[in-house]
């Protein structure tokens, strides 16, 4: 097994100075904030031009009627049709990829489930540019959970920008991973060897054994050892963390989840009202004590820059438990499912090109000998694009804009909720050959200059997370997992295979054959 070593350049982003600490604020649930919305806009480059070649096209679709329109576009979307269908059939229906409709939840949970959708990798971009939409509040799209959920406060993930809190928020998690650069390639070799060995044992035993199950207890572990210094075996949270979080996350997401359940009973208790938070309250005490417990210096910085301890620890539990854990969650099991159907030949030619790099770098995984590998790298940026962890964008029209598809220019009007399903845009057909297979070497060489159409991190994945904009501040940290799961897989296995099923978040995928490494 080759040896660990790390470099502190991947993290390379600067902190600017901030304002004098205030007085911590005591730890409370329930307590509550406001933020104020500066009127400075934002700087950040246009995505959309104010004028167009195309045709000019009245958008097509609509509502249907006040309360009836929204539940039966519900049904169709959850039950009748599924998502996937949801949209295609409208795209058939319209001859448009850009459309007015209903998104979930509506009655009685959102207010306003109304949206013009956009379907293409042309016009979707437009979500990223914040001087054309707002932000604010739209991270679960049409509604947002209660801040009891989040100890009273609107977490980052909720800010536009314009707020003075996103900021100061955002550069205390580029500041988090910075400090944790040094530790995430061992932590991950320690915490994903645990998982090939439990895997390994019960395939040995049972001749199965589920990797999503596994990959839950590795990422919680990695991400609490890596960016918190703490491995949860040492405390009181012990292996129960992501069972908490997965609890917690239901109450956040219920109403845009089908759960299984009979469609009455689903309609009735997820989709129609908000479960109340007091049911999950000591669930989350306990991971907040945990990360509270665990980030001594992280919250001592957030002090210094105007951020109150309490405030920083309801952010960092978010952070770690609903955006990193939940997208490691969904992504990892789509890689293992899109990697695995690959098939032998991708197999030993990933083994190949790894092994081979690893070799000649003396035996050591880094970041630097990872930027040798064209196809690992390909391969995970393809995961990404077909299987992105983050399906939908929202954002507000803050003015009049002129969008294009393809085909048409379309006029939205200021305040009109804008929403984007991130699938239908990474695998539009007019940008990328042969789009819903999974294609391993689709980035290599010439390729890569396809990667400003790889959305999932709230941006293209050819350009970083600022403070000026709302693309995921862990954006390269989750590419770099995700090339370390590959790496550290071929440089055990020759080849693996897998069954996959569906599950309400992602696929579960179980692996019933581990072939070992023999060259």
């Amino acid at each position: 097994m080759a040896s660990i070593s790390h470099t502190s350049s991947f993290f390379s982003l600067q902190l600017p100075s901030q304002t004098p600490s205030k007085t911590y604020n005591p730890r409370t649930f329930n307590r509550r904030v406001s933020a104020s919305v500066s009127e400075t806009p934002p700087l950040f480059a246009s995505t959309q031009p104010e004028t167009t070649k195309l045709p000019v096209k009245k958008i097509p679709g609509g509502y249907g009627l006040p309360v009836i329109g929204p539940l039966t576009d519900r049904l169709d979307y959850f039950y009748n049709q599924g998502r996937e269908e949801y949209f295609k059939s409208r795209i058939q229906k319209y001859q448009s990829t850009i459309f007015r409709t209903n998104m979930p939840p509506g009655p009685f949970i959102a207010s306003n489930p109304n949206v013009v959708v956009l379907l293409d990798g042309k016009s979707f971009p437009v979500l990223f540019d914040v001087s054309k939409v707002e932000k604010k509040n739209l991270f679960t799209g049409t509604f947002m959970p209660s801040t009891e959920l989040t100890g009273g406060y609107r977490i980052l993930s909720y800010l536009d920008p314009s707020e003075p809190m996103h900021e100061k928020l955002k550069n205390l998690l580029f500041f988090q991973l910075r400090s944790s650069a040094s530790k995430v390639i061992p932590e991950f070799n320690s915490s994903y060897t645990d998982l090939f060995e439990k895997l390994e044992n019960e395939i040995e035993s049972t001749g199965k054994s589920s990797f999503t199950e596994a990959n839950d207890q590795a990422a919680f572990n990695f991400l609490a050892r890596a960016l918190h210094g703490v491995n949860p075996a040492d405390t009181k949270l012990g292996s129960d963390g992501p069972k908490l979080v997965s609890k917690w996350v239901l109450f956040n997401l219920h109403p845009l989840l089908v759960l299984g359940l009979p469609k009455l009973v689903e309609e009735l208790l997820i989709h129609s009202f908000s479960l109340p938070p007091a049911l999950v309250k000591k669930d989350y005490n306990r991971l907040y004590e945990f990360f509270y417990e665990s980030s001594g210096f992280l919250l001592e910085e957030a002090e210094k820059n105007g951020i109150s301890k309490d405030e920083a620890c309801h952010n960092f539990v978010f952070a770690t438990c609903f955006n990193s854990f939940g997208g490691m969650k969904f992504l990892f099991p789509n890689m293992m499912k899109s990697i695995g159907r690959a098939g032998a030949k991708i197999h030993t030619k990933l083994a190949t090109e790894i092994r081979s790099v690893i070799r000649s770098n003396g035996g050591k995984i880094t970041m630097g000998s990872m930027e040798q590998m064209p196809l690992m790298k390909s391969v995970v940026y393809e995961c990404l694009r077909i299987d992105p962890p983050v399906a939908s964008q929202y954002g507000r029209a803050k003015r009049d804009l002129m969008i294009e598809s393809h085909d048409a220019a379309f006029q939205v009007k200021e305040g009109e909720m804008i929403f984007g399903y991130q699938p239908f845009a990474t695998r539009d057909p007019k940008i990328f050959d042969r789009p819903d297979e999974f294609v391993p070497d689709r980035f290599v060489g010439e390729g890569e200059d396809l990667l400003k159409h790889v959305l999932w991190s709230n941006g293209p994945e050819n350009e970083s997370p600022t403070v000026a904009n709302k693309q995921c501040a862990g954006k390269d940290f989750v590419v770099l997992a995700a090339r370390l799961l590959v790496v550290e897989l071929f440089l055990r296995y020759d080849s693996f295979e897998i069954d996959v099923a569906k599950v309400p978040i992602g696929v579960s995928v179980t692996v019933t054959s581990l072939k070992r490494a023999s060259f």
